[in-house]
């Protein structure tokens, strides 16, 4: 059962620099042409949550939020302008220093979203390419373990290099007191081909994924699981939540996205499902459309759709 409530939250992209170089990074060929949200549009989503509290909580993202030297001062300016909650999205590096973790903490950051690629230093580098990634990122979130009033939440891409890591991810991260929910993001490239090799069929995918999502909730974690079809997941169908905060980022974002053409399912026109966004283009020219294995959801077919899944797994 998810536990934050993303019509709740408004996210917004303030930069477009990375110093990480993941494998399946999303927006890798458009940082260079993406515009983070001016200084003034954020003052005006301040003014307007200020007048109308349509949000309590404020997401700071973009390629990695840590490299804006005034993200502290966006914090606390955000907490002054009435957000109860303002959370950073980040790969998690720059909070391994001790006294940076406290000035984020200190200005008003309590929620960290933080991105871990594998299970240990070997697997997590391997996905970012940069050594001592792992370390820096575990680091930093054992640091703020110590804050009373902090909550992290983690998220992990789920790709052909990635999928089997997922159970053993969840046991790395097991000793974190203050980890309140995981994430769980199948791989889409932005494209209409898979041109990395990096999307995983979703059949191999499936018992790993139910695997970790079944240890993370044995640890008291709430889990998410974003873009699988809800079909699948049988008696966990609940936990694919593909709702999203309102983002405000560079409308070319938009046309990029839009290639993975997603929606695609050959149940589509009468399936109930709410959730699920189908399969995409590149999945479907890779994989083909799974007509054999996918069932539409109605009304008290969550059973069925559990035979299936069992069927699956056996």
């Amino acid at each position: 059962m998810a536990i934050y409530d993303h019509t709740r939250y408004v996210s917004l992209t303030m930069e477009f620099r990375c110093n990480l170089k993941c494998v399946h990074c999303m927006i890798e060929g458009t940082m260079d042409r993406l515009a983070p949200e001016s200084d003034e549009s954020f003052h005006n989503l301040l003014d307007h949550n200020r007048r109308t509290r349509q949000w309590s909580g404020l997401i700071l993202t973009g390629s990695e939020i840590t490299l804006r030297r005034d993200l502290p001062d966006l914090a606390r300016q955000a907490r002054e302008a009435g957000f109860e909650h303002v959370r950073i999205q980040t790969h998690g590096m720059h909070l391994g220093r001790p006294a940076y973790s406290r000035s984020l903490v200190e200005a008003g950051v309590d929620e960290f979203f933080v991105s871990v690629a594998g299970c240990d230093a070997a697997t997590h580098d391997a996905i970012t390419t940069v050594r001592g990634s792992f370390d820096k990122t575990l680091r930093g979130l054992e640091i703020l373990d110590e804050y009373p009033g902090v909550a992290t939440i983690t998220n992990t891409v789920v790709t052909e290099e990635s999928y089997r890591l997922l159970p053993a991810v969840v046991d790395r991260l097991a000793h974190l007191k203050r980890l309140t929910q995981m994430e769980f993001w199948l791989y889409f490239p932005m494209a209409e081909t898979d041109e990395k090799g990096l999307v995983a069929n979703h059949l191999d995918v499936l018992p790993y994924l139910k695997e970790a999502s079944h240890k993370a909730q044995a640890l008291g974690r709430s889990v998410e699981i974003k873009n699988f079809p809800e079909c699948l997941l049988g008696e966990d169908s609940a936990l694919l939540v593909n709702d999203q905060p309102q983002l405000y980022i560079d409308p070319a974002f938009w046309d990029e996205f839009a290639r993975n053409g997603f929606f695609q399912c050959p149940y589509r026109d009468r399936c109930a499902s709410t959730q699920c966004l189908g399969l995409n283009t590149a999945y479907i020219e890779k994989f083909g459309d799974h007509a054999d294995r996918l069932i539409p959801l109605n009304t008290g077919s969550i059973s069925s759709c559990t035979q299936a899944n069992d069927l699956l797994l056996s």
